[in-house]
Formats: C-alpha cells, structure tokens, sequence
C-alpha cells in the first residue's frame, strides 16, 4: 500500500482496523540488581531484536536505597555501541578509560560512544538514595563500527509542550524540534510526560519503526493497552497514531529506520561476527591496552561470562 493511500484509509471508518495491522505488543522481562534494584529489560527480545539502530533498552526503578547502597558497577567493556542514559530521578557517577568523570542528573542525558573499545564504571554517590532510569545502546552502523571512542554530556534537552503533554526531545527531530545528541543514524527518542489525561494524536514517519514503553503509570496506544509490562511495537508503514495517556504518566518513545545490518550483541559487546566478539572478550580478559583502564576505582573489574559456541544474528 503507498503512502498516499495510507494517508486516505488514516481518515477511514477502517482507520483503527488498518493500524492495528502494524501494532504489535510484547513482554518485558523483570531482573533485580545491585541491592533491590529491579530492571525491566524490554530489548533486546525473542520477539524483537531492535527499533532502528536501539538494541538494548533497560528501565531501572524507581528504587529508593539507604546512602551508600547504591548502585556500583565496575569497570567494563564495550564496543560497537553507543551507551545513552537518560536519568529521571537520583544521580549516577560515569567514569571511563579516556578519562571522562561526569555526575549525570535528573533529564540530562549521558551518551558514551565505545567504536573500537572503551571501559567505564557508574556509581551511585554515597549520599544518593534514589534511581530512575532509562538505559539503552544504539548499534554503531557498518562504516562507525571501530570509530574511535567518545564520551559526550548534553546538560539540557529541549522540550516542547502540546495538547496537554510535556515532549523531551532526547534524540532525532520531533514537533520540529531537534536534539543536540549526535548519533549516526536516523533515529527517535522522545520522553512523553502527561500533566492530565489526555487524547491525542502522534505524527509518524512511515519510514521509521516505533516502540512506546512506559516508564510511569499507563497509556492506550490506539486500542493497545501499555503499562510497565509490555512493550508496544510500530512497524514502518504508518504516518500517525492515537494515544491516550493518564495522568502523571511517562512514557518513553523510540524510532529509527530499520537497521542495515544485521549485528550480534552478547555480553557489552556489539559486532558483526563472532570472530571479533571472541577476540575482544579474550582482550578484556588479558587487560589489553584496547579497554584502557580506570585506576581510581576502587573494585574488582567484571568478569567476561563463557563464550557460546553460536549467535544468532539480530535484524
């Protein structure tokens, strides 16, 4: 169907029927970490690998710890990838092996981008009680794979208020508004907060595939229940859909163009080939120069889990 006939059924008495066929909805699986920290990992999934070039999404708490009991990750590698930590409540200390040391705060935005290896540590402040947080990777595409690593803080992002709803532009264009955040595909990333409940309708690029997670309370994505236990899935196709979202709800919007490559993602590493996967999981383990190091942690460093003897690539 063309896009111009998707325009014309949009205003059809078949409206919902027609967009349902491109709305799917899968669960989240729930994991504690850390002390009492529960996470809602929604991708990757047996059911879906990416939404564009996103390939791991976390939703962390919200929690509320006594000082000192935070969270306290270690060092640890990546590659391939782009970290993006989008902090709603609490503080979080990033540490990495360029020498970046950057304390991210509520709606700021913390974008670490690993190309040919990085290694990095996040704590929790000692006098931190709370955490609220939306961690996700973006797969680097075939030409950014071994780019060298980088770390970048965005300290505002901005906002654009319609029909009832506050939009935080975190990635991407949205309502004609850009974010600073660079990355190196076409992507989306939008936190939706509701002051009341409200109905309205979102402008959607037909190019693009979506995903609605909800990171406080609930919403209705036309027909299609969301709440913090499933993800809602758009495929390319559509050029809007209806939301209706209760009060004091936030929910976390992601896009982008279906990705060009199809990627293996195991452990903190994204790649193309189990071959380079291997070596550099046997690298972290001997302490090459590639991850550099973070000397003023701490702590033990992470330990790399078993190689599998086989991947299944994600697309």
């Amino acid at each position: 169907m063309t896009n111009s006939n998707a325009t014309e059924i949009s205003h059809s008495d078949d409206c919902e029927k027609y967009v349902n066929q491109f709305i799917q909805d899968f669960p989240i699986r729930a994991a504690e970490i850390g002390k009492g920290t529960i996470i809602k990992r929604a991708l990757p999934s047996r059911q879906k690998r990416l939404i564009g070039a996103w390939c791991f999404l976390d939703h962390a708490g919200p929690v509320v710890f006594p000082q000192g009991d935070g969270l306290d990750v270690g060092p640890h590698p990546h590659i391939g990838l782009q970290t993006f930590t989008w902090m709603i409540e609490g503080t979080m200390m990033h540490n990495d092996s360029l020498g970046s040391k950057q304390l991210i705060r509520p709606k700021q935005v913390n974008l670490m981008t690993a190309g040919r290896g990085i290694s990095h540590t996040e704590v929790a402040p000692d006098t931190e009680t709370h955490m609220h947080a939306a961690q996700l990777w973006i797969a680097l595409p075939d030409d950014k794979l071994n780019m060298e690593p980088r770390f970048d803080h965005y300290p505002e992002l901005p906002v654009v208020e319609k029909d009832g709803i506050e939009y935080t532009v975190l990635v991407g264009e949205f309502l004609n508004t850009t974010s600073p955040v660079e990355v190196h595909t076409p992507l989306l990333g939008v936190d939706l907060t509701a002051k009341d409940n409200v109905t309205t309708r979102i402008q959607l690029n037909p190019a693009f595939e979506y995903g609605f997670m909800a990171l406080e309370g609930t919403v209705v994505i036309n027909g299609h229940e969301l709440d913090e236990n499933n993800l809602v899935v758009l495929e390319p196709g559509l050029r809007e859909v209806e939301i209706s979202v209760h009060q004091e709800s936030r929910i976390l919007l992601l896009g982008g163009e279906p990705f060009e490559s199809p990627i293996l993602l195991w452990w903190n590493f994204v790649g193309r080939t189990q071959e380079e996967l291997k070596i550099a999981r046997e690298q972290w383990i001997n302490g090459d120069a590639r991850f550099g190091s973070i000397p003023e942690y701490e702590g033990p460093r992470l330990e790399a889990p078993a190689f599998p003897d086989r991947m299944r690539p994600s697309k």
